[in-house]
């Protein structure tokens, strides 16, 4: 593992080492400037002495008794040393060119280890690498110290992360906000096969990377009720009286961009008291009742996501978004206060993203903040809110167009209740004077969604709250357009665009597949880091016998790596000349996990029946998270986990498939997988992905797609060309048409012999040591609903993985085609998505930050109104 990892790393060292920056035409002037800049001036002495001084002044301890821990916290500091002086700079110059900002708002940011990202963006990896080898220490190890922040969930989070890269990068003003999620999402731990949650102790050790900010702390108000009174200009006046007071402080995790001098914030909030300890209560002997509210309110910030199956996580969850929102804007509006003194300007200076619905509350809070604390009137609020807010919306799911009781509202959040009628009840009006004799459209459009139990339609406030509202990928976009925002659309079309999502190469391949960015530095120097579509260049040796040999090495080296993790991990040994067929992703029925499965029956079945038939070798590799109370989800995974053990312990099938669910999906482990697949599943029903990300990353390290036409495949299809490309699948259209129809899966179960064949045999228990009962839910879901025609889609899957087994078996057209593949992801570069956003919605532009020559004698010496 070690001589593995010393390679790993050997192979980012040679990227700076051995190869300078060719001249060729960069994404723009403004790049080409910072190109020569990648490498910090460090000195090797010097980084010791830091090194060393943070191991005794910081950590505390000295070489003979500290740990690798020890070490890694003082190696991170060292670097954290480093980044504040651009940070500061960078702040500097937002505030003298009063620069337009952008400010993300997301539950989730997933921003897996720091360490290594943040060596490479600032040109420190070789001097630290050597610095520590200096000292008797091997880099590697020190980075396997790192514990990873469990900040978000999937998709949605990581998108958040590389956005957050890609504004540094590309020299965008922008702030991050978020929760400082004490334990995370969780920790996933497989026993008997069924998912088993544990905390997630990421900050148990301690988080280097991240700055308290004490004077930071905003009062956030809940419950209570509201009373009116009328000012001495005769304006009717509301004042919100809470019953309780959450006070919300800062916690900054700097956020460096590539080869530039930008540094941003990710600023992320934690709950607390006001009142943290009523002495009174303690002295009377009321022990728990004295610092009640303190864990009342700390509750708001320990778990991302928690369970919202009662009355009560549902509660935590609308205060968890609420409280992060009004830290966030609070925190806006005091950034924008040190250089303004009114609010005319705020639209000018402020670009607020809505990064789902989740924090869609936003646009009810800014006008009380506007209008009750900084006593703006209604119509200039409004105008500003609505010119201030854009909406990215991720989903088509009903379930994920949050919708919160309006007696929740009315107890949690009575200010803000009052605020959506009123705001509703004149936004009604417009609609019926637009669209006169059509109450149905009138119902749909309302932010209340009238009934027994009312509920506030939070995407419709998002909606009609923000000035931009976009998809995440053509078709997504379209099907927003046409079905689930149908009636906005049609009322404010300006406000729609797509925006197809996008992932970092920094994080995604100078982090996770260090050799074949190696192997790209070679042939066209590193402008491809900030300019994917250099890679087109290479198309050139895709038919290239010695470039084959190289890519494949590689290839073969990663999947080498993973293997010996799972031998590690799960205890199984794969061979590294099977098919990888992976799919890595949150478990949802959507994501059809489960027809993966009934194609590995479906194999099984076959070698069972025929001991001497010989297929092409597969390793199926799952890893996916469940939500704590997706119970079917949950039981996915223990179908997955019987199935591996049942399959990898039958000597009929000798060895040619094997099954593995690898515990514990996160960031980390998509840096071993991603680079080791062969295969990616991306076979979601279409229409119901909106875009889907580790589609990209995939390809982007060489891996072929199957997939259906659904989410971001259909335009990275376009991209690497329909021959590239393993197509499957009902399209949008046919599964409008088949559910118009009449969808009975039970036909299909009828006439299919082998699929009658795979879910008999999990209905008779074979995966369950003769319990029949076990997976008797899932059988019925199939049979009964299968609401996501796993089972009409089922033969079609089939025959387009019998074209993946034929077209393995010709290694050279493969290796053209996993070449191909990863040349043509240009497009899904995040730097491209946030080059598109600036542009066409936040209007904003990047700026260049210069670092002056400030310190004497370790001093700074020109002190200024810092404002962050």
């Amino acid at each position: 593992m070690k001589e593995a990892w010393s390679k790993y790393y050997k192979a980012r060292e040679d990227i700076r080492n051995e190869h300078s920056t060719p001249k060729h035409t960069h994404r723009s002037n403004y790049v080409r400037k910072h190109v020569e800049n990648l490498t910090e001036n460090a000195d090797i002495a010097d980084l010791k002495r830091q090194i060393a001084e943070n191991l005794y002044h910081t950590q505390g301890i000295d070489e003979a008794f500290a740990t690798r821990n020890d070490y890694y916290m003082a190696v991170a500091y060292t670097v954290r040393d480093r980044l504040v002086r651009r940070w500061i700079e960078t702040e500097q110059s937002i505030y003298k060119n009063s620069a337009k900002t952008v400010y993300y708002l997301s539950a989730e940011f997933l921003i897996g280890r720091q360490l290594t990202k943040n060596l490479i963006n600032v040109g420190l990896l070789d001097s630290v690498k050597t610095a520590l080898q200096e000292s008797g220490l091997n880099l590697y190890e020190i980075l396997e110290e790192e514990k990873e922040p469990g900040l978000g969930n999937g998709g949605l989070g990581r998108l958040a992360a590389c956005f957050l890269d890609s504004l540094a990068t590309l020299e965008i003003p922008a702030i991050g906000y978020g929760i400082r999620y004490e334990f995370g999402i969780f920790e996933q731990m497989i026993r008997d096969g069924w998912q088993v949650e544990r905390p997630d102790l990421w900050l148990r050790l301690g988080n280097p990377w991240e700055f308290y900010r004490p004077q930071l702390a905003y009062k956030v108000p809940f419950w209570g009720h509201t009373s009116r009174s009328v000012d001495n200009k005769g304006k009717t006046r509301v004042k919100w009286e809470p019953g309780l007071t959450v006070l919300g402080t800062a916690y900054d995790t700097l956020v460096p961009g590539y080869g530039v001098n930008m540094v941003n914030v990710l600023r992320l909030w934690k709950a607390g008291a006001s009142k943290e300890f009523d002495f009174q209560v303690f002295d009377a002997g009321e022990y728990e009742r004295a610092v009640a509210e303190k864990t009342f309110t700390e509750n708001i910030s320990k778990v991302l996501y928690p369970n919202d199956s009662t009355p009560r996580g549902k509660e935590l969850r609308l205060e968890q978004q609420y409280f992060f929102v009004s830290c966030s804007l609070q925190d806006i509006i005091r950034r924008y206060k040190v250089i303004n003194s009114d609010f005319k300007d705020f639209p000018k200076k402020v670009a607020v993203q809505l990064n789902d619905t989740h924090p869609s509350i936003g646009v009810v809070e800014l006008m009380r903040l506007l209008i009750d604390i900084h006593g703006l009137e209604w119509e200039e609020a409004w105008s500003i809110t609505c010119q201030t807010f854009a909406y990215t919306n991720h989903t088509i799911l009903s379930e994920a167009l949050e919708k919160w009781s309006v007696n929740m509202f009315a107890t949690l959040l009575p200010r803000h209740l009052e605020l959506i009628y009123e705001i509703n009840a004149k936004f009604l009006d417009v609609v019926r004077s637009k669209y006169p004799h059509d109450e149905a459209r009138v119902s749909r459009m309302s932010l209340i969604e009238e009934g027994e139990n009312k509920k506030v339609r939070m995407a419709n406030l998002a909606c009609l709250g923000s000035f931009a509202i976009n998809g995440v990928a053509a078709l997504h976009t379209e099907l927003l357009k046409t079905s689930v925002l149908k009636d906005f659309y049609e009322m404010f079309p300006e406000k729609f665009s797509n925006k197809t999502n996008g992932i970092t190469p920094r994080r995604w391949l100078l982090v996770s597949n260090p050799k074949l960015a190696l192997l790209y530095t070679q042939k066209i120097g590193q402008g491809w880091v900030k300019n994917l579509n250099e890679l087109r260049r290479l198309e050139k040796y895709a038919d290239d016998q010695i470039f084959h040999k190289t890519w494949m090495k590689i290839k073969q080296e990663n999947k080498a790596d993973l293997a010996e993790y799972i031998l590690e991990h799960n205890k199984i040994d794969v061979d590294v000349n099977s098919i990888f067929d992976v799919q890595v992703k949150r478990l949802h029925e959507y994501k059809r996990q489960l027809l993966d499965v009934l194609y590995i029956i479906t194999l099984y079945n076959r070698l069972k029946a025929n001991p001497n038939l010989k297929i092409v070798p597969r390793t199926f590799i799952f890893g996916a998270k469940s939500a704590p109370g997706y119970l079917m989800a949950k039981l996915i995974i223990k179908l997955i986990n019987s199935v591996a053990e049942v399959v990898n312990n039958d000597p009929d099938v000798r060895n040619q498939i094997k099954v593995v669910f690898i515990a514990n999906f996160c960031v980390t482990l998509g840096e071993k997988i991603y680079p080791a697949a062969d295969l990616s599943e991306q076979i979601s029903l279409a229409g119901k992905e909106a875009s889907g990300t580790g589609n990209m990353k995939f390809a982007l390290n060489g891996a072929l797609t199957i997939g259906t036409l659904d989410g971001a495949n259909v335009e990275i299809r376009d991209e690497v060309g329909p021959e590239n490309f393993f197509l499957f699948g009902l399209t949008v259209e046919q599964v409008r048409e088949l559910r118009k129809r009449g969808y009975n899966p039970r036909d299909y179960y009828n006439n299919n012999h082998e699929l009658r064949q795979v879910i008999d045999k999990i209905s008779e228990g074979c995966f369950s040591k003769g319990d029949r009962q076990l997976f008797a839910p899932i059988v019925s879901s199939l049979l009964d609903r299968d609401e996501y025609m796993l089972l009409a889609d089922y033969q079609s899957y089939l025959d387009c993985q019998e074209r993946v087994s034929r077209a393995y078996l010709d290694k050279f057209s493969w290796t053209k085609m996993s070449i191909l593949n990863a040349l043509h992801m240009g497009k899904f570069s995040s730097d491209r998505t946030i080059t598109e956003y600036c542009e066409e919605i936040w209007k904003v532009k990047p700026l260049e930050v210069k670092i002056q020559e400030v310190f004497e004698e370790g001093i700074y010496i020109k002190p200024k109104n810092i404002f962050y």
